[in-house]
């Protein structure tokens, strides 16, 4: 395991590429770029915190669908905030040349 240096993580923010909520084939909502990550995901659990409270009521209680609504809404935010912050954790592979990229002389 390696060692992870907290302040270079401290610095890492979301991207905002994450969509969610979809109308029409169109993303009705995006996850907001330049979010400190820690605090992302520190809202990300808060979400799910309530989505869980609100399964719970929706499973034990009855009339409360709304309930089973609020939890989907709240855990499909959860999963695009997560999601993003993956996409800043996660490494990407090194960038290739293109064909027409190979056949232009090198500058200097």
């Amino acid at each position: 395991m390696t060692k992870t240096d907290s302040s270079a993580i401290s610095d890492l923010k979301t991207l905002g590429f994450t969509p969610l909520i979809y109308c029409s084939d169109q993303a009705l909502f995006n996850v907001r770029a330049g979010v400190p990550i820690v605090d992302a995901l520190s809202q990300a659990s808060d979400l799910l915190f309530l989505a869980k409270s609100f399964t719970e009521d929706a499973a034990y209680v009855k009339d409360t669908d709304r309930h089973a609504w609020a939890a989907h809404y709240l855990t499909v935010m959860s999963k695009a905030v997560i999601d993003d912050v993956v996409k800043v954790l996660t490494p990407r592979p090194a960038r290739t040349k293109t064909e027409s990229e190979e056949e232009l002389p090198e500058r200097k």
